[in-house]
């Protein structure tokens, strides 16, 4: 599989990667067997990146991560801690974070995390110097190699990006999701910031595969979180209210190639955007793994293809979500 160098990260990660939300929580129940054998799946088809993060499953997620680097040591990990705490600015203190680090080093297993990104903390956090004195002096100390921050709003990457040692900005990034295109992959690619691009499929709306009488369980936030109920509206289904994500599905639909699925096409879309290190969709089992690396193989999209999905977004989608993200 393609391997794309982040810059400031010093390292090379796979162009598809995984993310491990699912096997942790609030996707359904997923068993270790499953999770085991969808982690290992993804190292087979050639996945080098994996994400994670301290609240998944309250730490369900790290510990399977954790029992994969034991088996591939060459994998790279990246977890993210923040939001164990009320989302006030001050929570986000030196202390906090050690207290954070020395939880996901056990769960992870390791004396030295590979990259460790803030988790989608409120505005305050970006301005204030001592957060990043504080995540400068864990890297000095040997806690962790490097940092990013995952986002929610392009303006919270921008200024994440100025930051001297921030290596990597995680942000949502999918054809209902195109306004990071315009200022925070340019600005990212000019300063060597790796862009980590999550929810490619649009919380799976973008594999095609449901309808207007899919159920979701509930313990699945694409149940309990479609309004912003728990968290962030914006991370299930990239905002889009769920009738609206079917309409443009099925127009998106008509510019596949014969034996082309949605999220492949879907995944592709997103590797192809300049300034993309890595792609990472989650999977709850190995069949989706090796569905969505295929996409990595795939020639990139033509222009009647790209247009297209501009098209789609214009349309139906960019009133909804540009302006808020």
């Amino acid at each position: 599989m393609e391997q794309r160098t982040i810059e400031r990260l010093g390292r090379s990660v796979s162009v598809v990667g995984l993310g491990t939300w699912q096997l942790g929580a609030d996707w359904g129940s997923v068993v270790a067997d499953d999770a085991h054998a969808t982690l290992d799946a993804a190292v087979a088809e050639g996945v080098t990146f994996f994400d994670t993060a301290d609240v998944y499953g309250d730490g369900r997620s790290e510990q399977f991560c954790a029992a994969l680097h034991q088996r591939h040591p060459e994998v790279m990990i990246a977890t993210k801690m923040g939001r164990r705490v009320e989302q006030l600015p001050e929570n986000y203190n030196r202390q906090s974070f050690l207290e954070w680090n020395d939880r996901s080093r056990a769960n992870l297993g390791v004396e030295q995390l590979d990259l460790v990104q803030l988790h989608c903390p409120p505005d305050g956090v970006y301005a204030d110097d001592a957060v990043f004195e504080a995540l400068d002096e864990m890297v000095s100390d040997g806690r962790i190699r490097a940092y990013g921050v995952s986002v929610e709003t392009c303006a919270q990457a921008l200024t994440a990006i100025a930051r001297p040692h921030v290596a990597t900005i995680q942000i949502i990034l999918n054809c209902f999701r195109l306004k990071p295109l315009e200022a925070v992959l340019p600005a990212a690619l000019e300063a060597g910031v790796g862009i980590i691009a999550r929810v490619p499929l649009a919380s799976g709306l973008l594999s095609g595969r449901y309808d207007e009488h899919t159920a979701f369980a509930p313990d699945d936030h694409r149940n309990y979180n479609r309004h912003g109920e728990a968290f962030d509206v914006g991370e299930t289904f990239a905002g889009v209210p769920y009738d609206v994500g079917l309409a443009a599905v099925r127009e998106l639909k008509g510019l596949l190639d014969p034996g082309q699925s949605l999220a492949q096409f879907a995944l592709r879309w997103v590797i192809d955007q300049p300034g993309v290190s890595t792609v990472i969709p989650g999977a709850r089992d190995p069949e989706q793994v090796r569905g969505n690396a295929a996409s990595a193989a795939l020639p990139p999209l033509r222009d009647d293809q790209l247009a297209g999905v501009r098209d789609v977004y214009d349309r139906l989608i960019r009133p909804l979500v540009h302006d808020r993200w």
